[in-house]
């Protein structure tokens, strides 16, 4: 079964609905005030804290798609629910993370949102929706719809590499203890350089949804993390929605390797065996996967 437009944009207010909800849920309480547990999950503190507020806004969410999700036979697959397998067997499945960046919310820091996507069983993201509870903004896109900031078109910046701007890395905290990360900076140093931008930035203290988002917002900028053979480096909940928004801007969200995100991998929810690539510009994509992937070495 293929999504007509009435049927996609019925799905997409849902799910903006839903995201609206949890983040109004989530921006309401005091981080100071949550009991924090610890969860069996990937190679980083990140990954494995999880909240009470994380199950409360799973909840929030479940119950506000339950409609749309019982009306077109909709799997689905939370971080905080273990994998049912639903999202192997019907033609489309709710990809959701209710509190994308704990870690920061325990520490009362910027970066934390609600992700929500809804992908095909081929693993295509169809709809991507952002919530940020800090500032109220969500960020959203369905496919072949367009991308919204606030339900406002949004656009990428096409002058972004002929500014006097900073060459922007943004990345998870982990991703500052990697043995090349050295290395790395002084590439994106050159790449800077080459480009005839002004030097490097870096922004280190988001989940990985809000990441994706400022690296638009921060354009020229990247976003990435080198294929591993271990758990971690995110999960399919993490990008699902970000790389459906990313397609939409015409952006990338891809693997290193420059091909698509697997979002319906059968073998595992983590997507770290090619890694991340997310750049505001796909030149952008281009310069990283040529200057670092000799560096595999994570």
């Amino acid at each position: 079964m293929e999504l007509d437009k009435n049927s996609l944009s019925e799905v997409y207010n849902a799910a903006i609905i839903a995201a609206q909800k949890a983040s109004v849920l989530i921006a309401g309480i005091d981080y100071k005030s949550i009991k924090v547990n610890h969860k069996n999950g990937g190679d980083t503190p990140a990954s494995q804290v999880v909240t009470e507020v994380d199950l409360m806004a799973e909840k929030v969410i479940v119950e506000e798609l339950k409609y749309v999700t019982q009306k077109y036979d909709f799997g689905i697959l939370t971080e905080e629910t273990p994998d049912n397998g639903s999202r192997l067997v019907k033609d489309y499945f709710w990809c959701v993370d209710p509190l994308d960046g704990t870690l920061p919310f325990t520490e009362g820091t910027p970066g934390y949102s609600v992700s929500i996507a809804l992908v095909s069983k081929s693993g295509e993201p169809v709809i991507g929706v952002i919530a940020d509870p800090v500032t109220d903004v969500i960020y959203s896109a369905a496919k072949g719809l367009g991308a919204f900031i606030d339900g406002e078109v949004w656009k990428l910046d096409n002058k972004q590499l002929d500014s006097n701007k900073p060459l922007t890395l943004v990345c998870d905290r982990s991703f500052l203890d990697i043995p090349n990360f050295n290395d790395v900076m002084v590439g994106l140093e050159e790449m800077s350089n080459e480009l005839g931008l002004h030097g490097t930035a870096l922004i280190h203290q988001g989940g990985g949804a809000m990441n994706a988002m400022w690296v638009i917002e921060n354009a020229p900028a990247v976003y990435f993390k080198f294929p591993q053979d271990t758990p971690g480096g995110g999960c399919l909940w993490d990008y699902a929605a970000s790389s459906c928004i990313h397609n939409e801007l015409g952006a990338n969200a891809t693997g290193m390797y420059g091909k698509p995100l697997e979002l319906n991998r059968a073998e595992s929810t983590f997507v770290n065996h090619e890694g991340t690539l997310y750049t505001s510009n796909k030149e952008l994509a281009k310069l990283v996967m040529q200057r670092f992937m000799a560096e595999v070495t994570v």
